[in-house]
Order: structure tokens, then C-alpha cells, then sequence
């Protein structure tokens, strides 16, 4: 019996390690199929396509013209143009990058950034900016959600007794407890289709109200403020405007993750046509919002466009409830790279069993958390020119094109070599820039704030 078992040990001993490898995969596999970015993939072209115009047409359309008015006419379209480029252009260098190392894809961006700058660094610099964004972005998108609901109240029923904005913050938030509870992309399609098309509908009334309200009649087109100081402060804010306007880069991994990919039919090309298609869509919404609005009312406009327009009422109300259904799609949108965080990081380094009571708990924190921030702070324009440039423009605008160079390697002085070059010099300005002006704006107005009014 003694000798049976010392024949016996070695062999299991062998067959185990190979035992836990496979345990371990199937648990990775179990896990990742778990996880709402790698859990489905058979996304079709079009999901890309309204996917990215829910993430990149946030309500920051509605301040384009605003932007514009502290910019002025020639900086304002330069920058608004040259941001429209750029971002495109390095939305191209992400979608490519997706699957450069053949048989792997990085279906999220700190993946990509791990790759780039190695498995410690790539999460220190990619992990921080795109929370901010994302994060940013929904406590944002609570405050304007809330705002757009208590203007629809208000044009509404005017007799009615006024309620708190911090209510209306709370009314939206409800409706992100029942739905950030969808598990995947995939699973909120429907939503992000509805939003999509909300965005173009919202901007599509704020331009052509603002052109039959016609030319205001005492329009000014110089710079609202009386300083060269307050000029400049202006100026670099309204730069952080136009970069949180171009914000779908952090999420643009994780909707490419969805689309189903072999090397004869990769999921860039699917991914690129419902890019390009977004891009148009984009466009669509951003120039003539930004333009015919700064053009109407000069700099005495609102930073929210649909607040300078108040009639026809049903109109300018019917948009606001459009704003509404578009930020909640957006909300979701955003939020879901941030539950697969949260989740990756609970399943795989604490051990938790993958639930949905931990999902239910998990996600019900987070929409608490951007609820309560939202109803705190909820000076909007600040706030967007200080995130914007400090997160955004990063991960937008020059953090693909350092990747690009660090993993490609372009010859020096070559064509794309410079293209990099002058993205990530425009980006670097953005950054420094924008949150300047933002902060002084936040200050500003913190002077006459109330908390919870």
C-alpha cells in the first residue's frame, strides 16, 4: 500500500500544476465573460456608430456658442476645426491600435497604455486621467440633467411653485439606480440609440430657433470682458469648453471591444466606418450650433444656448427634455468603463465572488456618489473648463499620438512623425491652458454660491 502511494504522488504532482493553469483560465474566462466590456462581442458597425455620437455629443454642444464668444470669430472657428481634425485623427491611432500585436486585443485604454509604457507606468499615467473623465463626465451630466429638467418644469408650468434644482438632481438620478444595472455595451444599445438621436434633435432646435429668432438687434461680437486680464482668463476657459466637447476617446477602446474580430475581418473596419459615420454626425451638430448661435446673439449669449432661447416655449421645452434622454444615454455610456473598473478590481485582486448583489451594490454607491457631488457643486460651466483641460485634452487629444510614436516608432522628421508632434504640442497648450481660466471661473462664482439651494 506504502509503495502504491509513492508511485502514485509524483504523477498527481505532475498533473496538478497543469490542473490549476487550466482552473485558472477557465476562472479568468468566467471572469472576463463576466465583466461588462468583455462579456459580449457581437456588436454590429451601427452600434459604433451611435455609441460614439452618445459619447462624444455631450450637452458642451449646447456651450459651443458661449465658447465662441469668449474665443471670437478667428481663434473660435480655428480651434473648433482644428480640435474636429485632431480627435479624429487620434481616434483613427486608437481604432488601429486596438488589435496592432496580432492574437491580443487591448480592450481597454490603460491596456493600451500598459503596452505602451510598460505594466506599472501605463497604469499611473492612464488609469488617473481617465477616471477623471469619466467620472467627471457623469457628475457633470447629473448637474445638466438635473438643470434641463427644472427648465422644462419651469417653461411648462410657470404658475407653478418653483422646486430646487437639487431635487430635479435626484429625479434624474433615479433613473441611472434602475439602469446602470444593464450589464454590458451591448445591453444598453437601445438607450444609446435614443440618446444619439436626441443629440442630434437638441441641436438641431437650438440652431435653427436661434436663426428664426433672427440677428439680435443691439449684437456685439468683440469680447464681453472689460480687462485684457479677464479677456484672457476667458479665452483660455472657453479653450477647456471646446476640449470636453471632443471627449469620446476614453471610451472608444471598449466600444471597439464589443465588435466581434477575426484576422480576415478585424474589428477596425467595422469600428472606423461607424467612427467616421459619428464624426459626420458630430460635425452635424457642433458647427452650426457653435456658429449661426454665436452668430444670432453675439457675445450677450447664455452658457447654455438653450437658455438665451425662450420661445416658441413647446420648442425650447421639448429640447430640454431631448437633452435630458440624451445625457441619461451618455450617463451610461460613461459610467460603464468605470463599473468595469470597479469590478475588475473587486473580482480579480480582492477575490470577490463575480454577483450581481456585487454588482447591485457597487454600481448603486457610484450613481449615489456622482448624485451627491452633482448636488454640491453644480457650477457647470467652471467646472467643465477646469475638468476639460486637465483630463480631457490628455486623453483626447496627445495621449494616442505619445503611444503612437512610443509603440511605432515613425522615423523622425517623417510625415507622421510630425503630425504627433504638433497634436501633442496643441494638446500640451490645451492642458496647461484651459484649467487656468476654469478655476477663475469656479472662483468667481463660488463667491455667490449657496450650498444645496
Amino acid at each position: 500500500m506504502g509503495k502504491d502511494m509513492g508511485n502514485q504522488a509524483p504523477t498527481d504532482q505532475g498533473f496538478a500544476p497543469k490542473q490549476q493553469e487550466d482552473e485558472q483560465l477557465a476562472r479568468q474566462k468566467a471572469i472576463d465573460e463576466w465583466l461588462p466590456i468583455t462579456s459580449s462581442r457581437n456588436a454590429k458597425w451601427w452600434y459604433s456608430a451611435f455609441h460614439n455620437v452618445t459619447a462624444m455629443v455631450g450637452a458642451g454642444v449646447l456651450s459651443l456658442p458661449y465658447a465662441m464668444s469668449n474665443l471670437g470669430w478667428g481663434p473660435g472657428v480655428v480651434v473648433l476645426v482644428l480640435s474636429w481634425i485632431i480627435t479624429l485623427y487620434t481616434l483613427w491611432q486608437m481604432v488601429e491600435m486596438h488589435e496592432m500585436v496580432p492574437g491580443r486585443r487591448f480592450d481597454r485604454y490603460h491596456e493600451l497604455g500598459q503596452y505602451a509604457f510598460g505594466e506599472k507606468l501605463g497604469l499611473y499615467i492612464v488609469v488617473p486621467q481617465q477616471l477623471i473623465v469619466e467620472v467627471g463626465v457623469c457628475i457633470v451630466y447629473m448637474v445638466t440633467g438635473g438643470k434641463s429638467l427644472k427648465k422644462f418644469h419651469d417653461l411648462v408650468c410657470e404658475s407653478c411653485k418653483p422646486i430646487k434644482q437639487t431635487y430635479f438632481i435626484m429625479i434624474f438620478a433615479s433613473v441611472h439606480f434602475v439602469l446602470s444595472h444593464l450589464p454590458n455595451f451591448n445591453s444598453i444599445a437601445g438607450v444609446s440609440l435614443a440618446a444619439a438621436v436626441m443629440s442630434l434633435s437638441y441641436s438641431t432646435i437650438a440652431w435653427t430657433a436661434s436663426v428664426h429668432k433672427g440677428v439680435q438687434p443691439d449684437v456685439q461680437y468683440g469680447y464681453k470682458a472689460t480687462t485684457t486680464a479677464g479677456t484672457i482668463f476667458n479665452f483660455f476657459s472657453a479653450l477647456g469648453d471646446v476640449a470636453f466637447a471632443y471627449a469620446g476617446h476614453n471610451v472608444v477602446l471598449e466600444i471597439q471591444a464589443t465588435i466581434p474580430s477575426t484576422p480576415e475581418k478585424p474589428s477596425k473596419v467595422p469600428m472606423w466606418r461607424g467612427v467616421i459615420v459619428a464624426y459626420i454626425v458630430v460635425a452635424l451638430c457642433y458647427f452650426p450650433v457653435a456658429l449661426i448661435g454665436y452668430w444670432m446673439y453675439g457675445n450677450s449669449v447664455e452658457d447654455n444656448i438653450l437658455i438665451s432661447l425662450n420661445k416658441p416655449v413647446w420648442l425650447i421645452a421639448m429640447a430640454n427634455l431631448f437633452v435630458v434622454v440624451h445625457v441619461i444615454g451618455s450617463y451610461q455610456i460613461y459610467a460603464m468603463p468605470v463599473f468595469d473598473m470597479m469590478e475588475t478590481v473587486l473580482v480579480k485582486k480582492l477575490n470577490f465572488k463575480p454577483s450581481t448583489m456585487l454588482r447591485f451594490v457597487i454600481r448603486n454607491l457610484y450613481v449615489a456618489f456622482t448624485m451627491f457631488v452633482g448636488i454640491t457643486f453644480p457650477f457647470f460651466g467652471g467646472l467643465l473648463g477646469f475638468f476639460g483641460g486637465f483630463a480631457f485634452a490628455p486623453t483626447t487629444y496627445f495621449l494616442p499620438c505619445v503611444m503612437w510614436l512610443a509603440i511605432y516608432k515613425p522615423r523622425k522628421f517623417s510625415l507622421s512623425w510630425w503630425t504627433n508632434w504638433l497634436c501633442i504640442v496643441f494638446g500640451v497648450l490645451l492642458m496647461v491652458l484651459s484649467p487656468i481660466g476654469g478655476l477663475r471661473l469656479i472662483i468667481l462664482q463660488a463667491k455667490t454660491y449657496e450650498f444645496y439651494s
